[in-house]
């Protein structure tokens, strides 16, 4: 089998308060919008999702509690936005939805040669606790799962 795409690692924007990553997945644009928009398939790479038909659920890794997330935007198959209320700093996570702390993050995918491309933009964390160790513990995550990501989709291919 032929190694895994290589990937750029994410990318902190402190005048924007954000962190981005783009990959490129050897899969295609279906099976990579299943990945980060069905409960089930992103449990699987992510942490263990539930979302109710509204879009409106929580998502939860083995080490912590459950963090409350809801799907903000929707354009199928090209554009997902969700919601959390993931403040590493706080210590303990909400059991609500904390609008005025939490932070979005959006998926955008395109079509490219032999695969797809996703882009992962993560904003709000201006709105946290601790906004400078957010944004590296989030850096830090983003590029830990969406390898999981990768290497999910690629092995399976």
């Amino acid at each position: 089998m032929d190694s895994m795409t290589n990937n750029e690692q994410s990318v902190i924007d402190e005048g924007a308060f954000s962190v981005r990553r783009s990959i490129r997945i050897a899969a295609p644009l279906e099976k990579v919008w299943a990945s980060v928009t069905v409960p089930e398939h992103i449990s699987r790479w992510f942490g263990h999702a539930v979302l109710d038909a509204a879009g409106v659920g929580t998502i939860t890794w083995p080490d912590r509690d459950s963090i409350p997330l809801r799907v903000e935007a929707i354009d199928e198959p090209r554009m997902v936005s969700y919601r959390w209320s993931n403040d590493d700093a706080l210590g303990s996570a909400p059991t609500e939805m904390d609008e005025a702390h939490s932070t979005v993050f959006t998926f955008t995918l395109e079509t490219v040669p032999n695969g797809t491309q996703l882009t992962v933009v993560e904003t709000g964390f201006d709105n946290t606790s601790d906004p400078a160790g957010n944004l590296e513990d989030h850096r830090q995550g983003w590029n830990g799962e969406l390898d999981k990501l990768v290497t999910l989709l690629e092995g399976s291919a």
